[in-house]
């Protein structure tokens, strides 16, 4: 009985928990349409933005709907939606290596679409061809990697993440081949602002065709969440209880690089948040996945939006939001590693 009422204890705080974390982001995601040059008052954003469900009288400038529905509404947008992949992507790889160190790129997704972009870039694709070679070229890392790690003698998993390192060395290769030979005037400061990470430009289009995959891949893993605690076990334990871990094991993995090949090919490369994010999660909810996807989902959303936030108001001039991911993750995680309340 006490065990039991532990048990309920802890879900009861850990959906409190969810709760509180849907709300945080309600609330930042309608604060972040006042962060701007131009000055929206919070009334009428929200009006504007009920006036695309209902018919609202118009009490608005037009200006002020086309910052808020045009320029504001596809940024805050992706910022959520990526954030929300790149942790729940982190999440699966490390449930799935059993890897603390596991990340999003762990098997070459990031470096084969920064490859597929820089190539784009350099044969003067436009906008959207360069998010569709990064999002066809890290998915063509990540077929390589299962496929030279599904033809390797010994341990499965050990295979495929040695397969994932070489295969990123040659993809990374062949992007600073590309840097090489691209036109130092244009070429090569698009190339790399791109593998910075930014969400400026984004467009509702670039929100709707990034939508398809990543909620493929979110509802799958949310719906596989309960199944994915029992990769935690080992084969015969799994087998005893009538789990086909290998099927279960290659889902998780494909949906966590379709997360990652959707979220990298739209906002460039933006490091440590499926690494971070993950670890934090699991002080606030455990490692129970029926908990830890959603927390981390949301708490991803939020992180991103956050950074997001300071990253086009911090300054004059916009600071490529890899940058500060960076800034912000890298001392974080080395806090984490100094108090001995992350497994390394």
């Amino acid at each position: 009985m006490k065990n039991a009422k532990r048990e309920t204890i802890s879900n009861r705080q850990a959906h409190r928990i969810i709760a509180l974390l849907a709300g945080a982001l309600f609330v930042l995601f309608l604060l972040s349409f006042l962060l701007g040059r131009f000055d929206v008052p919070l009334r009428e954003v929200i009006r504007i933005l009920l006036s695309r469900i209902i018919p609202i009288r118009q009490t608005w400038t037009d200006r002020m709907a086309v910052a808020v529905i045009n320029i504001r509404l596809p940024r805050i947008l992706l910022a959520c939606l990526v954030g929300c992949c790149l942790t729940a992507a982190g999440i699966s790889y490390q449930t799935v290596f059993q890897n603390p160190m596991a990340a999003p790129d762990i098997l070459g997704a990031s470096s084969g679409a920064c490859f597929g972009a820089a190539l784009a870039i350099l044969l003067h694709a436009g906008r959207v061809g360069v998010t569709v070679s990064a999002f066809a070229f890290s998915m063509l890392s990540v077929f390589l990697v299962y496929l030279v790690g599904s033809r390797t003698r010994g341990n499965r998993i050990m295979s495929i993440l040695l397969a994932g390192v070489m295969i990123s060395s040659l993809f990374s290769a062949g992007t600073s081949y590309v840097k090489l030979v691209a036109d130092p005037t244009n070429q090569l400061p698009a190339i790399t602002y791109w593998l910075m990470g930014s969400l400026s430009g984004a467009t509702l289009n670039q929100v709707g065709y990034a939508l398809i995959p990543m909620a493929a891949g979110l509802i799958i893993l949310f719906l596989l969440r309960w199944r994915i605690n029992l990769l935690t076990l080992s084969g015969e334990e799994a087998k005893a209880i009538g789990v086909n871990t290998g099927r279960l094991r290659l889902c998780a993995i494909l949906c966590a690089t379709l997360l990652t090949a959707s979220s990298v090919a739209v906002s460039g490369m933006i490091g440590w948040v499926g690494l971070v994010i993950p670890h934090l999660c699991r002080k606030l909810v455990g490692s129970n996945c029926r908990f830890l996807l959603p927390a981390g989902m949301l708490f991803g959303a939020i992180f991103l939006l956050l950074v997001d936030n300071l990253s086009r108001n911090l300054l004059s001039v916009e600071i490529p939001i890899g940058i500060l991911t960076a800034f912000i993750g890298a001392p974080f995680f080395l806090f984490l590693m100094t108090r001995r309340e992350t497994p390394v």
